[in-house]
């Protein structure tokens, strides 16, 4: 399927975020009838025939023009799946400052998992953190759920961006304690923190193996800028970083940085690579400049895999 890059004038034209995730999903499910992918469970509607003497009001008269029969739509008692999106709002988060940045990425991606969730009857919930889980909500599969989720989301996108560090590992933990029912776990994180020393890494994968240990199933979107972040591509001049989370200021070139720093990342994600294997984490990588189709896609695959 073709990934769609994002425009950014046209994201920024969208009232709400219900509008941009309606739009968003029904492209997406037009593009999965439309490619190999077809075999998915996409067909949200269930029907059975309509019973003599049974209440009309839930008879699918659509679908009675085109077939000239009888069919009420079915509706399940329980949901078929609980799902949790976890979005991390640390201030390495709301980088880049102009244009898309990765909390407002997340942000938008949930958003639309929360209408494919709702369109299959799965129940969904929402948590936030950054040095504390400032968000945290029952798993609903209602409509009105779906709307309180969607404003919610609307608040946060308009948070000030303040030296909020990651408490990655310590809320993960938390959440895995919160969290009763098997769940499936969605994170959308930087994981910044996390690159940081060998010690932090190591209380990240102690907490996701809690996760795991609680019975969750956990996947991982690992949301980053591509130019920068990843590929460390600035002009060959002096710059002044600034740490977003500590404050923390360097002044160098980063050329003479960037061997160093493009090693270090690809240890580390080596490292996280290796161990999300090990501990069977889907790790999915989600550049902001790519769109919403990888979340979207990666998550419909692993929800098909979960029956």
């Amino acid at each position: 399927m073709t990934e769609q890059k994002i425009d950014i004038a046209t994201i920024n034209s969208f009232a709400n975020l219900e509008l941009l995730a309606q739009q968003v999903v029904e492209g997406f499910i037009t593009g999965l009838h439309k490619s190999p992918f077809h075999g998915f469970s996409v067909e949200f509607a269930e029907h059975r025939l309509y019973n003599g003497g049974e209440s009309v009001k839930n008879i699918d008269w659509k679908l009675f023009a085109r077939t000239d029969k009888l069919f009420v739509k079915r509706f399940e008692e329980e949901t078929n799946l609980r799902c949790q999106i976890v979005i991390d709002a640390s201030s390495s988060m709301f980088y880049p400052d102009k244009g898309l940045s990765k909390f407002k990425f997340s942000v938008m991606a949930a958003a639309c998992l929360m209408q494919l969730l709702k369109r299959q009857r799965d129940a969904f919930g929402l948590s936030v953190f950054a040095q504390n889980i400032e968000v945290h909500t029952a798993t609903k599969s209602t409509y009105a759920h779906q709307k309180f989720l969607y404003n919610a989301l609307e608040n946060i996108l308009n948070r000030e961006n303040k030296n909020n560090q990651t408490y990655i590992a310590d809320n993960l933990h938390a959440l895995a304690e919160q969290l009763h029912k098997r769940s499936m776990v969605v994170i959308f994180s930087d994981m910044m923190e996390n690159q940081l020393s060998h010690q932090n890494q190591e209380t990240l994968f102690a907490a996701l193996q809690h996760l795991k240990y609680n019975k969750h199933e956990v996947i991982i979107f690992n949301v980053h800028e591509q130019q920068h972040e990843l590929n460390f591509d600035f002009e060959n001049r002096p710059h002044h970083f600034i740490d977003t989370e500590t404050g923390t200021e360097l002044k160098v070139n980063p050329t003479l940085i960037k061997a160093s720093y493009l090693e270090k990342l690809r240890m580390f994600k080596k490292e996280l690579d290796l161990k999300c294997a090990q501990y069977k984490i889907d790790l999915i990588d989600a550049a902001v400049e790519n769109g919403f189709n990888t979340v979207l896609n990666s998550w419909l695959i692993k929800r098909n895999k979960m029956g």
